[in-house]
């Protein structure tokens, strides 16, 4: 049995220790949508808080959905783009 917390489980147990600001994946609709609702930036919020059933962003705004989420930058090694560099002198 896997008890490990994943989704809006884990952001409300990352509140609960004291996390300030949880970088998340938000919607009204399940975990599953959260991760797939990438039109723009919309999707993303830092959670600050959870009360009365709902994840609070730092805007203010409710949500019944927030999974937490990293953003790494991409490195051009992972996207196989070479560049070519002209030097002048």
């Amino acid at each position: 049995m896997n008890n490990e917390l994943k989704g809006s489980d884990l952001t409300r147990a990352m509140l609960a220790r004291g996390d300030k600001k949880v970088w998340c994946a938000v919607c009204d609709d399940s975990d599953e949508q959260a991760m797939m609702d990438h039109c723009g930036n919309d999707f993303t919020a830092y959670i600050v808080s959870f009360r009365d059933g709902h994840f609070y962003c730092n805007a203010g705004m409710p949500w019944e959905f927030a999974v937490p989420i990293k953003i790494i930058a991409v490195l051009q090694s992972e996207i196989e783009i070479e560049i070519e560099i002209e030097i002048e002198m």
